[in-house]
């Protein structure tokens, strides 16, 4: 299972910083963080940015490893 990570915003819709997911790829992630956590953290994900490992991945085909840390990282505002 992937390991989860939320910040800002996300965690605060996810009502959590970190889980474990089950997903073989970006848009199965994506369903499952939805399934969780329902509206709230889909709005949300529609803004984020997915790190898979470090690495940031756009296209909803790209695999996640069984192992994998994906990072959900809204837009921060700063200076």
């Amino acid at each position: 299972m992937a390991i989860v990570r939320y910040f800002a915003g996300a965690a605060e819709a996810a009502g959590r910083e970190e889980e474990r997911l089950e997903a073989s790829d970006v848009a199965g992630l994506r369903a499952a963080m939805i399934a969780a956590h329902g509206e709230p953290l889909a709005r949300v994900l529609g803004r984020c940015s997915l790190l898979v490992d470090g690495r940031r991945v756009e296209d909803d085909d790209a695999a996640i490893a069984g192992d994998a840390t994906v990072d959900v990282l809204p837009p921060f505002a700063g200076g």
